[in-house]
């Protein structure tokens, strides 16, 4: 069983199809090469994004994870409520402006699991305490 950190944006005001988009680039990655990733991207939600992976990287800190060893394990977004706004069209009529939401949700996974590097240095120690085979005289 692995250690996860979560983080969640709740209500964002940014729509959903396009921060899909944003998410996709980073879905699977480091967290560090994710951070590079959408600090170099100048759109809306990939800023958003960056927050919330920053927060799911802080709550790993928390939980006392190995930073260096995390990657974006689940990232996805639903949508939320929209708003209904409307905008003066031609001929007295009114036209609609919906203006989308969406609930951003980051997962964090080490790709150690906590006891796997103690299991190793076990094996490690038992190979190299074997003595070695004594070929039998003829």
């Amino acid at each position: 069983m692995s250690i996860e950190a979560t983080a969640k944006h709740r209500y964002a005001r940014l729509s959903p199809k396009k921060t899909a988009i944003v998410m996709d680039l980073v879905r699977g990655k480091l967290l560090e090469k994710a951070k590079v990733i959408l600090s170099f991207d100048k759109t809306k939600p990939a800023k958003m994004v960056l927050k919330v992976v920053k927060s799911a990287e802080a709550n790993a800190q928390v939980k006392n994870m190995d930073i260096s060893s995390l990657y974006v394990s689940e990232i996805y977004v639903c949508p939320g409520p929209i708003t209904k706004r409307g905008k003066a069209g031609s001929k007295g009529r009114t036209d609609p402006i919906k203006k989308r939401t969406g609930h951003v949700f980051v997962k964090l996974s080490s790709l150690v699991t906590p006891g796997e590097k103690d299991t190793v240095k076990k094996e490690e120690k038992i190979e190299t305490k074997k003595p070695a085979k004594k070929e039998a005289k003829k």
